[in-house]
């Protein structure tokens, strides 16, 4: 295929950033959307320039960190993960829109890459559970329902891309954090701090600058592992009943 690239260029977090046009061909569709990003820093640095900076990692739908918006959409047209994201998705003679999440908490560092380690402070407010030291307890010495056991796990597939951030038009992380409260507040080894973590996390996230939730449910539809936007009503319920015990 051949294609044209309109992407976001920004030498560092303080230069002014501008979108650059380039042609690439020789584009296969089994390709992901990151191995043609590959095409091209391969071209640009054989010509002497800078090659685009993008996040990657495990590039298998895992680890969370690539991510960019394509043509207006978080992580492209499929719900998916930019590194699982396939130019067959694209036609022949296209022009793709790459660009950075687009969020006031998640600066841009260079290019796309941005800084998503407001993530990291929210989990580290209350994103942990306390566990005792010694041997490791029996594996079913602490039962735990059907039910709560798939919720949790449901919600502990995020992956912390950023995409539900970056989709909502508030920039607002509110399904983010409650994928991470929900999978531990509802489990049995979550409970000591099931009040203080939903507390904390929500606080942090304020903190960090994200936007309000208005439930216009963009991020759940740009979720690439599919948290439901349920999860953010499960954690104002929390969040409600963690302010009653508190104030008691």
């Amino acid at each position: 295929m051949r294609l044209t690239l309109r992407v976001w260029r920004q030498s560092a977090a303080d230069a002014t950033g501008a979108m650059v046009t380039y042609d690439i061909d020789g584009i296969s569709e089994d390709m992901s959307f990151l191995e043609m990003l590959d095409s091209l820093n391969e071209r640009l640095i054989l010509d002497g320039d800078d090659p685009v900076a993008f996040d990657h990692d495990c590039r298998e739908g895992i680890c969370g960190a690539c991510g960019v918006v394509i043509n207006g959409d978080a992580h492209g047209p499929e719900r998916t993960t930019t590194c699982q994201l396939h130019m067959r998705h694209f036609d022949d003679g296209d022009t793709i829109d790459v660009e950075p999440w687009r969020a006031g908490a998640f600066p841009v560092v260079k290019d796309l890459v941005v800084d998503r380690s407001a993530f990291d402070r929210i989990i580290g407010a209350g994103g942990y559970i306390s566990a005792p030291t010694g041997s490791a307890p029996e594996a079913h010495a602490t039962p735990v329902p059907k039910a709560d056991a798939d919720f949790a796990f449901e919600h502990a597939e995020c992956i912390g891309c950023g995409a539900c951030v970056a989709a909502c038009p508030n920039g607002s992380a509110m399904l983010f954090t409650s994928a991470k409260v929900n999978h531990l507040n509802v489990l049995p080894q979550g409970a000591p701090e099931r009040e203080t973590r939903v507390l904390d996390m929500v606080a942090t996230m304020d903190d960090e600058g994200f936007g309000g939730c208005t439930l216009a449910g963009e991020c759940a539809t740009a979720c690439p592992k599919g948290i439901p936007l349920p999860s953010i009503t499960a954690m104002n319920k929390e969040w409600l009943r963690a302010t009653r015990r508190v104030a008691r």
